[in-house]
């Protein structure tokens, strides 16, 4: 095997379930089976808004109808949102008995609740589906009465919807920002920053920051001004129900809490050649590596971890390296992945007796094999790893790079600021 047969990676690999989009189907693509390295750049549950403002009340609440029955979730007070559970409410009545059923006939089984005043679907609606809604109660005088309606929910197409990247009760390292990548343009970012919130416990100053993916979608990020403190109580929140976007229906409310895990921090050193792992503070090891070669350059400054595999395929064709430089591995053993653009940290076997000496790869750093399976045992998604003394400082949208903006920079990125 050539020295030279080894680096960067290919396209995003996104940590398997912890993205989130509409309710039904929250998790973006799985882990991509070809991938390569190459230095090729690309570049509450809320009662308020985060002004204030309460939210008006077409905005969130159920559309009141003659006959004493509401329907919910609505977007703009007359859409029904798809994707998520459908509750009926009896307005000072209650209720004996709801049936929904879909434009296919199929029943959509659902829960009363024990004072009669509330019905709530057992699973989501599902999108652009005409449903027929039949429910029986007593008014507030007691008498009997039959309400039957259909309504039709949005169109998939009549939607914007943010993909976030934490999930509940999940623990993360101390440098993982929280990202939402939105799937289409975000016409007034001002009001979509409000209804976003990142709280945490100890509490700390943060800031959202907006920016393009690198596949030209409008994203946010929210970051503190310093790493997360191991044990800090985290939670996001994210109301888009009732905002029009463009002639779209937002159409997600969430609130997600999660915890940040103990400090993990890596440094590498190109110049040296090592790379040193300290947890909370106390140097664990350092470990002699072999980053990118002359052109292929590991990225310099601060990336984050995120996702880890233990054997992936990488073909260089899949970040247009071909020719001399040219590579095809079936199998990369402990591969720790840093950037979309596709850098890793991996077993480097090939590379015996350069690490430590000299600089090898394409852009990856890359390890002995029992070196690369005790790192990718102590790292985690979140975790920050940090290049000095290279080239070519990552960039903010190339995963998580917000580390690598300052402060004040980075605050004059919010659309509020």
């Amino acid at each position: 095997m050539q020295d030279n047969s080894h680096g960067r990676s290919a396209p995003m690999v996104p940590r398997p379930g912890r993205r989130r989009l509409a309710p039904a189907a929250l998790a973006v693509a799985a882990l991509a089976t070809l991938t390569a390295c190459s230095q090729t750049a690309s570049g509450s549950t809320e009662s308020k808004r985060q002004d204030g403002s309460a939210p008006s009340r077409s905005e969130t609440q159920p559309e009141k109808k003659p006959d004493g029955i509401t329907v919910s979730p609505l977007a703009g007070g007359k859409n029904v949102i798809p994707g998520e559970p459908v509750t009926v409410e009896a307005e000072g009545g209650k209720l004996e008995s709801v049936s929904l059923t879909a434009q296919d006939g199929e029943s959509v089984d659902g829960r009363l609740s024990a004072d009669g005043t509330s019905w709530i679907s057992a699973h989501p609606t599902e999108y652009g589906t005409t449903y027929t809604l039949v429910a029986r109660y007593t008014d507030t005088e007691g008498k009997a009465k039959t309400s039957e309606r259909a309504f039709t929910t949005l169109d998939k197409d009549k939607v914007f919807v943010g993909t976030y990247n934490v999930d509940e009760g999940s623990t993360v390292g101390v440098a993982l920002p929280v990202s939402v990548v939105f799937n289409k343009p975000v016409h007034d970012k001002a009001a979509v920053e409000r209804r976003l919130s990142v709280t945490s416990s100890p509490a700390v100053e943060g800031s959202w920051s907006w920016m393009k993916d690198r596949d030209g979608k409008d994203r946010v990020d929210y970051r503190p001004e310093e790493y997360w403190k191991p044990g800090t109580k985290v939670k996001f929140r994210m109301d888009l129900v009732g905002m029009e976007n463009g002639g779209l229906s937002g159409t997600q409310k969430r609130e997600i809490g999660f915890t940040v895990g103990k400090s993990v921090v890596s440094t590498v050193d190109v110049v040296k050649k090592t790379m040193t792992i300290a947890k909370n503070g106390k140097v664990l090891r350092t470990l002699k590596v072999s980053t990118g070669k002359k052109t292929f350059e590991t990225w310099n400054g601060t990336m984050v971890v995120l996702s880890k595999v233990p054997s992936i395929r990488m073909n260089s064709a899949t970040v247009g390296i071909f020719g001399p430089e040219a590579y095809d591995m079936k199998s990369v053993k402990w591969d720790v992945q840093l950037t979309p653009s596709g850098t890793y940290a991996h077993a480097a076997p090939w590379n015996e007796g350069k690490f430590g000496r000299v600089n090898a790869s394409h852009g990856c750093i890359g390890m002995s094999t029992a070196d690369a399976k005790w790192f990718y045992d102590r790292v985690d998604y979140g975790d920050p790893v940090t290049v000095v003394n290279s080239k070519d400082t990552v960039a903010v949208n190339n995963g998580y790079g917000a580390w690598n903006v300052d402060w004040q920079t980075w605050k004059k990125g919010s659309a509020l600021d």
